[in-house]
């Protein structure tokens, strides 16, 4: 089962379709959407990450629309001003025009297809509000130049106050498998991705659950300084709120270090998940490792013997993802 047979309108018509959705409380009507899009996938909402936003565009102060893009309104009005800032910035200054920026979370959906830990499909939608961001025309520190205009360093945020309704946008589909094989062909950073996939595959959390119970791969793509396209990706847990920092001290070992593996574990829901965290480089250090490797070679035994050649190879090789 490979996502990329879905053809180009059908991904067009999905995107329309979960665009014109609105957001319902627990993105009810965004999984009957998902749910459609394969026959025996279930789609399940995993986690959201917040926090950031894009710009906006620009409205009178009654709340009439003036355009949806403040850069290329701002960079068409600067030619008509013969690309006179100060020119500009007079036209504008008392206008009482202000400027609008969307807020965004992205969701993640996850639909696991088949046993291995890449077997799954991961949907993003994000989900907008545009809000209010500042005025246009700052008059006790003026632009100076364009960029200056569409990002000014330190502006007069006004309260973010709603000016449309919150929308879905979707962002993409993607099959894990492929996606996996992607970034390992296209980045030799990401070859720490395919290696804990193998050994979650050949570990005691593979009976817990599926990969995808338990983390959401998020991808970054951007260009080299050849301009080829590069991939890279990194682990997200869905458990991290629910999760501590790992209490470590350099003379924990033994019968001591085990409960503070097996407590973390507890936490997380499955079996050596202290050490996925330590390749995902989040919240187990890597002293903790060091530390096991030394407690196994004391003659320790309180790790399965998966996991203790688990960290024999982590520590011959380090890696993390």
């Amino acid at each position: 089962m490979s996502i990329y047979t879905l053809d180009e309108t059908t991904l067009r018509n999905l995107a329309a379709e979960i665009d014109a959705a609105p957001p319902r409380p627990h993105h009810s009507g965004l999984l009957e959407i998902a749910n459609r899009i394969r026959s025996g996938c279930s789609f399940r909402y995993a986690l959201n990450r917040g926090g950031w936003y894009r710009p906006g565009g620009i409205i009178a102060a009654d709340g009439t629309r003036i355009t949806n893009s403040l850069a290329e309104w701002a960079k068409s009005e600067l030619a008509a001003c013969g690309n006179d800032m100060h020119e500009l910035v007079e036209r504008h200054a008392d206008s009482g025009l202000l400027v609008t920026r969307h807020t965004g979370r992205t969701h993640y959906f996850v639909a696991a297809y088949g046993p291995a830990p890449a077997d799954f499909l991961q949907l993003e939608v994000e989900e907008l509000q545009e809000v209010l961001d500042r005025e246009l025309i700052d008059t006790d520190q003026p632009p100076e130049d364009l960029q200056e205009l569409v990002e000014p360093v330190a502006p007069e945020l006004l309260e973010a106050q709603a000016v449309a309704a919150p929308r879905y946008r979707f962002s993409r589909l993607i099959d894990m498998r492929q996606t996996v094989a992607r970034t390992s062909s296209s980045n030799t950073r990401n070859e720490g991705l395919p290696r804990l996939l193998s050994e979650w595959a050949h570990s005691s959390a593979a009976g817990r659950g599926h990969f995808s119970d338990h983390w959401i791969v998020a991808l970054r793509e951007h260009q080299d300084r050849y301009r080829n396209p590069v991939i890279s990706a990194s682990l997200v847990s869905r458990h991290a709120r629910e999760l501590k920092p790992f209490q470590w001290n350099i003379e924990l070992s033994g019968p001591e270090m085990s409960a503070q593996l097996k407590a973390f574990d507890r936490a997380a829901g499955y079996t050596s998940a202290w050490y996925a965290h330590l390749v995902a480089g989040t919240i187990t250090p890597p002293k903790v490792a060091y530390a096991v490797a030394r407690d196994l070679e004391a003659g320790f035994s309180y790790l399965p013997d998966t996991e203790a050649a688990l960290i024999r190879s982590w520590v011959v090789a380090p890696y993390s993802v």
